[in-house]
């Protein structure tokens, strides 16, 4: 299974940006998909988080401007981020608990952790 995700770039502060990240593979579900951060010289922390029933959570930080969604039929995970901040500038990396099959679904694996290649993410003032 890959996380493949897109959406980075540079934008001025009270800019949008659209995040997407496509888990690609022999998949059976996915419970959990979301978004993490990393700044420079700070550690990863969670923004947002959806399980496949639709409930999400969100980092206060980011509350009332960033928003997560799926396509599960896609198994894809977007984060639309509105009102951008130059502290909201760091590499955005997905995630996902993935419980992976073969191709005629005879088996499924435990929920297994993957991560995105991470996508930077630059807010100037």
């Amino acid at each position: 299974v890959q996380l493949q995700a897109s959406g980075g770039g540079l934008v001025q502060a009270g800019g949008s940006l659209r995040l997407s990240c496509a888990a690609i593979g022999s998949i059976f579900s996915i419970p959990v998909m979301g978004w993490y951060r990393q700044a420079p010289g700070k550690q990863r922390e969670l923004v947002a988080v959806m399980v496949s029933g639709g409930d999400t959570g969100y980092a206060d930080s980011v509350k009332g401007r960033f928003t997560i969604s799926r396509d599960n039929a896609r198994n894809t995970v977007y984060l639309q981020m509105n009102s951008l901040k130059p502290e909201d500038t760091a590499v955005y990396y997905c995630n996902a608990e993935v419980s992976r099959t073969d191709y005629h679904g005879t088996y499924r694996t435990p929920l297994e952790t993957y991560w995105g290649q991470g996508t930077l993410v630059t807010v100037s003032s």
